[in-house]
């Protein structure tokens, strides 16, 4: 006995599952997913409304349960799962997640903490009043409707939409293979750029811009920058950063909190104080004492409360960094137009829902103008009934049933079914003359109306001034207030921006280790002091020089090859007292052969300065800043050099500056800086000093007329003279004495311009530094040996001084 199995197709599974994704993807893309242009709702959230609407749940009846309406849109037209149509529900209640609420929800509905909604079995909704303007005129014919799931009732393929729900709510969603992220934007703003475009219709997006400012979040906060923007109105994507609205209050005992009022939209609150809470605790954030939240029914208020030396704008920056304080808003305006998934601009966004509301407002017309027709059609019947009362009512009495009279009727008197009907539906009262005369006024205002709505079919400026007519209405019963703030700042936080500007003291090793310590490490001392160790260093390495800048300056390091290197200030690591630092090849490209002799600290790179340059040899070079603002790691020519010369020193001058330049051999000569020409990057230079035989420049400093000039020797001495006591010669001349060199005080070692307030660090070979106040150092003349400044362990030298600057 044969068993029939039934008919076996082959199918090749590669085709069968490309066909079955696809049908999968599209229904996933029309079906769930994307929003339509027309009405700015996906298939659920308009399932919601239209169910709502049909149970009546208009804003001035009472709210229903959150279940039964779900219950009504599950049964009906979604079947899926209630909790998806829950959290739709939720959503449009939500006055953070959106910008204009289509659900007037009753009942815990979440939080912007996170807070989850309140079972269904617990909420209560009801249609917002906004959302009547979503549906109106539905039942006038005004869009098309399809079967539902079940083939039980029919749904709306889209809403009528009054307002331009897409934009002005935004919407969001993932489909297969595509997304869609569209912010919300303010309502007044955006049917202000559809009259806009009903006026001028080549209307471009920048003129539409000057009404629709960008967008406007529910939750406020401040876009940065309009960059973002700009691209996304025109391109349809675009990536717009949302920064929090921060303000900084004094609080008690000189320290200052940072108050938090709104949050970039859909930023969770409570995760993002923990947020905040962790980074103190990880110490990537340090200065913040106190964290709270003190939002009430009022408002958000977030308190930040910080250390009293810390800078608030830095903390601020850093949690813009760090966290959900700073969030960049990706858009990505995908809708379906006809069906099909689109990426559009702002024209193209507006210019779709305005034909969509030119075919809502002409359907409406047309089913009102059929509605007149019919009416205007019953009362010609009645009029002429009534001017023929007498007959009429002796046809009727004389027929033995109703088909017979309403044959007699249309037959006597020239009348449609419709007519005869209505005739014979009329109640007596009809006969009184007040009846009368309402009839007739009735046909004079349907012929009236007949007229208008055909008029208005035939003529399409008429349709747009409807849609101006009802859109201003809509503007005047809903807009308000932009929320969100847009700010012309750039977003972009450099480094420095999370750093505090700070004073720092910057060493520098002759093997070239480098590091970054805080300016109070170190305490003021008397001279003569031992002083305290400044880095750790290896026997055969010692520290060669030291300087003070801000962390936000640039670092331009000269090496003795001519060459210069750019660095950020606060790239150089940070390190303790006793740390030997890090390797300065490790951050710049520095060749084997050569060492760093000279840095700049440099805030920007101005017109009008310059960079002056001395070499052992005694050549000078003027060279424009703006020359040397590049970021070549690997450095760029800053001086040409002669063979075996060296540079020594370089620095940032007026161009109208007196230089002084002193020598190993304690000769120094001063003369004004204009005799220098400015020269290019790669020129050589003039002579600035002629030398004894042996001799070799040490140092150059700028001249300040009432300051002194302090020279240091390598055995521990030094003294101040007056500037006065350097007279003013020519450039290349042999100079003058400024100290008198001999075995006891040693070879000259740095030569500074000071003045009495100021204080200086001095170091030595083995990293010994001191710090003295330049009035505790001895004034004398230039021919002197001059005065113990430290004290020396056996074979340690003086090797470098720097200036403290006057208001630390």
């Amino acid at each position: 006995m044969s068993v029939n199995i039934g008919k076996v197709i082959p199918i090749d599974i590669n085709e069968e599952m490309k066909h079955s994704y696809l049908d999968y993807a599209m229904s996933v893309i029309v079906g769930r997913a994307l929003p339509d242009v027309r009405d700015g709702l996906k298939p659920v959230h308009r399932r919601i409304l239209y169910a709502m609407h049909q149970l009546g749940l208009t804003p001035d009846r009472p709210h229903r349960k959150s279940a039964h309406i779900v219950g009504e849109v599950m049964s009906k037209f979604h079947p899926h799962g209630d909790m998806a149509i829950y959290d739709a529900l939720v959503r449009m209640a939500q006055d953070f997640a959106s910008r204009y609420p289509l659900v007037d929800g009753h009942g815990n509905f979440g939080s912007v903490d996170g807070d989850a909604p309140a079972a269904m079995r617990y909420t209560e909704a009801r249609m917002a009043r906004i959302t009547m303007a979503m549906l109106a005129d539905i039942e006038k014919n005004t869009v098309d409707f399809i079967p539902n799931y079940d083939g039980s009732t029919e749904e709306p393929k889209v809403l009528p939409a009054r307002i331009p729900n897409l934009l002005v709510n935004g919407s969001s969603g993932i489909a297969v293979g595509m997304a869609t992220n569209i912010p919300p934007h303010n309502l007044g703003e955006v049917i202000d750029g559809v009259i806009k475009l009903i006026d001028n219709p080549d209307i471009t997006i920048p003129e539409l811009m000057q009404v629709i400012k960008g967008p406007d979040f529910p939750t406020g906060g401040k876009i940065m920058g309009r960059q973002g923007i700009r691209e996304a109105y025109q391109t349809g994507r675009g990536a717009i950063k949302v920064r929090a609205q921060a303000t900084v209050e004094k609080i008690g005992g000189g320290k200052n909190a940072i108050i938090v009022h709104e949050l970039p939209f859909m930023v969770n609150k409570a995760r993002l104080i923990e947020k905040i809470a962790e980074l103190v605790r990880e110490k990537k954030i340090d200065g913040i004492t106190d964290l709270r939240d003190e939002s009430d029914r009022r408002g958000m208020r977030i308190v930040i409360e910080l250390r009293r030396d810390v800078k608030p704008q830095v903390i601020l920056n850093q949690l813009y960094k760090h966290t959900q304080m700073q969030e960049t808003f990706g858009v990505i305006m995908l809708a379906l137009v006809d069906g099909q998934p689109q990426v559009l601009n702002l024209r193209q966004m507006l210019g779709h829902y305005l034909e969509h509301q030119k075919e809502v407002v002409v359907r409406r017309t047309r089913f009102d103008l059929d509605k007149a027709e019919a009416r205007a059609h019953i009362v010609e019947g009645l009029r002429i009934a009534l001017d023929h009362i007498d007959e009429v009512i002796n046809t009727i009495r004389a027929s033995r049933t109703v088909e017979i009279a309403k044959n007699a009727l249309m037959e006597k008197f020239g009348l449609s079914e419709k007519q005869a009907q209505a005739i014979l539906d009329m109640r007596l009262q009809r006969l009184t003359g007040l009846e009368r005369d309402k009839l007739e006024e009735e046909y004079k205002e349907l012929l009236d109306r007949i007229a208008y709505l055909r008029g208005v079919l035939a003529d399409e400026r008429k349709v747009l001034q409807i849609i101006k007519d009802e859109l201003t209405e809509m503007r005047q019963k809903f807009a308000d207030p932009r929320r969100t703030v847009i700010s012309d700042e750039d977003t972009t936080l450099e480094a420095e921006d999370l750093i505090p500007e700070e004073e720092v003291v910057i060493t520098i090793t002759n093997q070239g280790y480098i590091k970054r310590m805080p300016l109070d490490t170190y305490r003021s001392q008397k001279r003569g002091g031992r002083g305290i160790t400044a880095m750790g260093t290896k026997e055969e390495d010692f520290v060669r020089h030291l300087f003070i800048t801000s962390t936000h300056h640039y670092f331009l390091f000269f090496s003795n090859r001519g060459k210069v290197y750019r660095l950020k200030v606060h790239e150089i690591p940070e390190a303790g007292r006793q740390a030997k630092g890090t390797a300065l090849v490790n951050l710049i490209y520095i060749g084997q052969q050569e060492r760093i002799t000279a840095v700049i600290p440099v805030r920007e790179f101005s017109n009008g300065l310059y960079l002056f340059m001395a070499t052992r040899f005694g050549v000078v070079k003027k060279t424009e800043l703006e020359q040397f603002d590049t970021s070549r790691r690997d450095g760029i020519i800053a001086i040409k050099l002669d063979e075996q010369d060296e540079l020594v020193e370089v620095k940032l001058t007026s161009g109208r500056e007196e230089i002084i330049i002193g020598t190993n051999q304690g000769l120094a000569i001063r003369f004004p800086e204009e005799e220098v020409h400015p020269y290019g990057r790669t020129a050589r230079g003039v002579k600035g000093i002629t030398l004894q035989p042996g001799d070799t420049v040490v140092a150059m400093d700028i001249v300040r007329p009432d300051g002194d000039v302090l020279v240091v020797t390598a055995n521990g001495y030094g003294k101040r003279t007056p500037v006065s006591d350097y007279r003013l010669q020519s450039r290349g001349g042999k100079g003058i004495i400024s100290a008198r060199v001999t075995e006891r005080n040693g070879p000259v070692v740095a030569m500074q311009v000071v003045k009495p307030e100021e204080e200086i660090m001095v170091i030595s070979a083995e990293g010994i530094i001191i710090r003295l106040k330049a009035s505790d150092i001895s004034t004398m003349g230039r021919a002197t040996q001059g005065v113990m400044l430290m004290r020396l362990a056996p074979g340690d030298k003086l090797v470098a001084a720097a200036l403290v600057s006057a208001e630390e």
